[in-house]
């Protein structure tokens, strides 16, 4: 077995439930939130884990937990790592939770990136999207962060929300590079199950922009970023030279992974699976042994697949010398039809041993990486 050397925790819980958002997550009030980081430390230490290259502290909301809470967990997860081994150990924060007692706790830990979710600027759509903070407070807490010695941080922001315009895109990413802050996220709204924006879709009251203008905005926000200095590395992800997301990039690289708490998903020699949910059910798993809710066991076919389709996402795409040396099978003998007609239509080229996806390819990144699963 190949030991992972990253590794995601999943901490469930929300100050408040943003009305896109389909994550395993709950409200924080009156959830079992003690026992949930006994049982999650437990997890996590029967893997006897003493080097991670990444570690990725996620949710939810990792900083809905009180400072006492945030250290106790920080503490437990780092206490038999290799301090010298481990390159990027990032929390999720919300600017809204983010205090000065929590950011002194990720200063005195091995925290060495921080990912905040600020969504938009506009104080207007973060009420209308659900989110708890303001404008005021994504300011407060970068220059929190700063003076706490922290200058590896994210922002994530999301566009083609409901009622907004270009103008209000540009605004947001003027804000956003305002800030001198090394890393972005930029993601296009979608629609998923169970979430507020979904049902009020389906009852026509949800106004969204359409495909033209979200490729517009799509196509802007990459020249306004590029032309700043950061680099397009990934459909989605922009940063400075020297601060892409390690462990963002060891999952479209399709390495191995641990993953740690309720729904949370891992990767571990060929096997994908995912621990339980609810929050109750993953205690009482923990208890017996094995938080595990499902286990597939990959085929090669489906790893090849999955492959293709994680690497195609980021700006150099794929090695079919990589490919080839994994997988035992020529690249242009499985796929080189499937790549000629997808150059021809634009939306593929291939450069030596590369094979990556265009700029318009990438706005149609998930479509153009289907064709290698359905043809």
């Amino acid at each position: 077995m190949t030991q992972p050397t990253s590794c995601y925790v999943h901490i469930p819980f929300c100050t408040q439930i943003c009305y896109y958002c389909d994550f395993s997550k709950v409200f924080i009030q009156n959830q079992p939130v003690d026992a949930y980081i006994d049982a999650l430390i437990e997890e996590f230490r029967r893997e006897k884990i003493s080097k991670l290259k990444t570690l990725y502290i996620g949710g939810g909301t990792p900083t809905a937990l009180s400072a006492q809470q945030l250290e106790r967990l920080l503490d437990a997860l780092c206490r038999d790592l290799d301090a010298s081994y481990l390159e990027e150990l990032t929390v999720e924060a919300n600017p809204g939770d983010l205090t000065a007692d929590k950011i002194a706790v990720l200063r005195d830990s091995l925290v060495n990136r921080v990912s905040l979710g600020v969504q938009t600027f506009n104080d207007k759509h973060l009420r209308q999207i659900g989110r708890s903070h303001n404008e005021a407070q994504i300011y407060s807490t970068i220059d929190g962060l700063k003076s706490a010695g922290f200058h590896n941080i994210s922002i994530d922001l999301i566009y083609a929300l409901p009622g907004q315009t270009m103008a209000d895109v540009t605004d947001n990413v003027a804000k956003a590079l305002a800030l001198d802050i090394p890393h972005m996220s930029l993601y296009s709204l979608i629609l998923e199950h169970h979430t507020v924006f979904m049902n009020r879709m389906r009852r026509g009251k949800l106004n969204l922009p359409n495909e033209d203008k979200e490729a517009e905005m799509f196509t802007y926000i990459i020249e306004a970023l590029e032309e700043a200095g950061f680099e397009h590395y990934e459909i989605s992800n922009f940063s400075k030279p020297g601060f892409q997301s390690q462990h963002n990039l060891m999952y479209w690289d399709n390495v191995p992974y641990y993953g740690f708490g309720a729904g949370a998903s891992g990767y571990l020699d060929g096997v994908r699976y995912r621990n339980r949910v609810p929050i109750q059910h993953y205690l009482k798993a923990v208890a017996a042994g094995n938080a595990r809710l499902t286990e597939e066991v990959l085929s090669p076919e489906e790893m090849m697949e999955e492959e293709l389709f994680l690497g195609l996402r980021k700006k150099v795409g794929i090695s079919k010398q990589r490919f080839e040396t994994k997988f035992g099978l020529s690249f242009d003998a499985r796929y080189g039809a499937i790549v000629d007609k997808l150059c021809q239509e634009g939306l593929l080229q291939v450069e030596n041993d590369r094979v990556r996806m265009t700029k318009r390819g990438l706005f149609l990144g998930d479509t153009v990486a289907e064709r290698f699963i359905l043809e």
